[in-house]
Parts: structure tokens; C-alpha cells; sequence
């Protein structure tokens, strides 16, 4: 008896897609979700669900659209997607549902093409928005969220930390294969061997990717300096990664001892503003890997594990939309999620964005008590 009780549990846990897809059918109308694909003119392979991610969704009676070939560059196929009840779509009717999901933001062509009023989530990972996507966004009274600009409710910056923690591991990565005879490399290893020094990874900054970054150096081998210009800055650093990480202030004639040995330099940002010195290119190794994290992006190669970190916080997100109705009823009553917000109902009410658009913000605090 106890068995067939386990084994009737087990099938309660499991996902299957076909029954799913029957449910949908049974179920009431819910949310109209639609998943964009990448532009094609641009390195960007990272997408914000998996087909397994969808299901969930798909399961509670939410209605889930996708662009064709949107899963390529993550290793999934329409058919894959099309198993846990997402319809495939072409761009243009996926950019009239109620609530677009894509990685970028979208460009203004794309925003005049989407329903009027309706929601845009996306991430501000891969650069920023342009002026004139900006005014078709107002112009179609689009509500634009950037995930990686929004807290959880316990003031947890969920969406960025999955992104830079994977940016910052994969930045490891990059630099291993580069030092490698795979990347034109000498053929030398990140880590130690019995009488061989490790080699010197340099990595200036603080935050997530930084943090992720030392650890995973670190436990590759290598030996790992931080640098930054807080010292308070410096001793988050040694809690995040261990007593075997080094931190020093930045000063000339250290930064310069540093820069001279090091095997593997990582750009991010510091507490204080502060710009590599140029001159320091100088004496850097001839095979030395550089990588700046403001202007790269590693985790574009490792678009599966993004998909899989991501799908995680997002399914949750999206059910308490559900749960509230719309996203726009999200917006009212999460602090949070507001903090994220772009543009709402035909308003910018991103002040940083309006500085560099030069275009006039409102306030969406005030907004919303208005409305109340």
C-alpha cells in the first residue's frame, strides 16, 4: 500500500507536457505571455524561459505565445516549447500579446507593432535604451519593466544577481580557454602543479560578478587578488570569498606591481569611480586575457544556464501576476517590481533614463496615489 501510494505522489510531481497542453485547453483565458527571440544582427543568445518554465505556467492556465526558433541558441526546439503548451507564433502576433517578455529591450519598430497599453519585461544586461524607443514606448503607453532593476520583497536584486553571478563564472571561463592553446594561448593552466607557481588573476571592483569571478578563480587554482578604493568594500569581498582571496586599496605603485604580473585582469566597478589607468597597458603581460565587465557580457556563451537561473525567479514572478490579475496591479502594490520601471502608461518615470534621453520624467509614486 505504501508503494502505490509513493508511485501515485511521484506522478503528481511530474510534469507532462501533453497533459498540460489538455488543460490549457480546459482552462480559463488567464494572462497572454509571449517570448520574443534575439535580434538576429547582434550577439545576444540569452533568452528568459525554458520549455519546462513555460509548462509551469502553461499548467496554472496561463496563456504562453512564443516566436519561432526563439530556443535555438539555448538547445531547444519549437516542438520542445510546443510540448508544454506554448503556442509558436511569427514575431508580429507575438508582439501583440498583453505581456512581451524578451531578453533586450526592444527597438522602436518592434514597440509601434506591439497593442497599445500593453506590458514590455526584459533586461537591462546587455546596454541601454535608445531615445527613440523611448518615445514609441510612450507613444503606444507601453509599461516597460527591466527585471534586473527590481527587488524580490525581501529587497533581494534577484534577476541581476543570477546574471552577474553567471557573467562573473563564465568570465573564468573565457579567460582559461584564452590562456589555453584552444584560445591562441601558450597552453598554461589557471591552477598550480607540484613546482609551478598559479597563475595571477587581478580583478578590480566589487559585487556579484567580481565575487563570482574570484571564487570561481579561486577554486580553479589560481591566485586572486581584489582591488578597489573601499576598504569596507574590500572586507565584503573577504567574507564573500574566504581568507584565501587578497584585497588591497588601490594606489600607483601597488596597482602597477599588480598589473605587471598578473595573468588575468577583470574590469568592474568600484565603489568610488575610478578608470584603469592607460598607461598601464604598457606593462602588462603580452598574454595577458583583459576583460571589462561594463563592456562584456560572458554569460552570451552559456545562454542554456541563464535560461534555466532565470525561469526559476521568472515563473514566480509571472504567477503573482497572475495572482493579482495583471502586471500593472503588480506595479501598484510592489515596491519592489517599481523600481524597475521604465516607462508606465505613456509616462517615463526613469529619472536616469530621462538624463540621458533628455527627455522630462515623472514621478510613479505620485503617480499611483493619484490613481488612489
Amino acid at each position: 500500500m505504501n508503494e502505490e501510494y509513493a508511485h501515485k505522489d511521484t506522478e503528481t510531481l511530474e510534469i507532462e507536457p501533453l497533459l498540460m497542453a489538455a488543460d490549457l485547453d480546459q482552462g480559463p483565458d488567464g494572462i497572454d505571455i509571449a517570448m520574443l527571440s534575439n535580434y538576429g544582427d547582434t550577439d545576444e543568445t540569452r533568452v528568459l524561459l525554458t520549455p519546462e518554465a513555460c509548462g509551469l505556467l502553461t499548467s496554472s492556465g496561463m496563456k504562453v505565445a512564443m516566436e519561432k526558433g526563439t530556443g535555438i541558441d539555448v538547445s531547444f526546439t519549437d516542438e520542445a516549447y510546443a510540448d508544454y503548451g506554448v503556442k509558436i507564433v511569427e514575431r508580429e502576433e507575438a508582439l501583440k500579446a498583453s505581456v512581451v517578455l524578451s531578453f533586450t529591450p526592444l527597438r522602436a519598430a518592434d514597440i509601434r507593432k506591439m497593442s497599445r497599453g500593453a506590458s514590455l519585461l526584459c533586461t537591462m544586461a546587455s546596454g541601454l535604451i535608445d531615445g527613440d524607443s523611448i518615445k514609441a514606448l510612450l507613444e503606444m503607453e507601453i509599461t516597460m519593466g527591466c527585471l534586473d532593476n527590481m527587488y524580490s520583497h525581501n529587497d533581494f536584486p534577484v534577476f541581476a544577481d543570477i546574471i552577474d553571478e553567471i557573467n562573473g563564472r563564465a568570465a573564468i571561463m573565457y579567460a582559461q580557454e584564452h590562456l589555453s592553446f584552444l584560445g591562441g594561448g601558450k597552453g598554461v593552466l589557471l591552477a598550480s602543479v607540484a613546482g609551478i607557481n598559479p597563475c595571477e588573476v587581478l580583478i578590480i571592483g566589487d559585487g556579484t560578478d567580481v565575487y563570482s569571478a574570484a571564487d570561481a578563480a579561486l577554486k580553479s587554482g589560481a591566485q586572486v587578488t581584489i582591488v578597489n578604493n573601499d576598504v569596507s568594500m574590500l572586507a565584503e569581498a573577504r567574507k564573500a570569498c574566504g581568507p584565501n582571496i587578497q584585497t588591497i586599496m588601490i594606489h600607483p605603485r601597488v596597482l602597477y606591481n599588480k598589473v605587471k604580473t598578473a595573468d588575468v585582469i577583470l574590469l568592474g566597478t568600484t565603489t568610488h569611480p575610478f578608470e584603469f589607468p592607460k598607461n598601464l597597458s604598457a606593462v602588462m603581460k603580452d598574454t595577458a586575457y583583459v576583460l571589462d565587465f561594463k563592456e562584456s557580457h560572458p554569460s552570451v556563451s552559456v545562454p542554456r544556464t541563464v535560461a534555466m537561473a532565470i525561469s526559476n525567479a521568472l515563473v514566480n514572478f509571472l504567477d503573482e501576476m497572475r495572482l493579482k490579475d495583471s502586471f500593472d496591479c503588480m506595479v501598484s502594490t510592489n515596491e519592489g517590481v517599481r523600481q524597475g520601471i521604465v516607462t508606465y502608461r505613456g509616462k517615463l518615470v526613469d529619472k536616469l533614463v530621462g538624463s540621458y534621453t533628455g527627455l522630462p520624467s515623472a514621478d510613479l509614486s505620485v503617480m499611483l496615489a493619484g490613481r488612489n
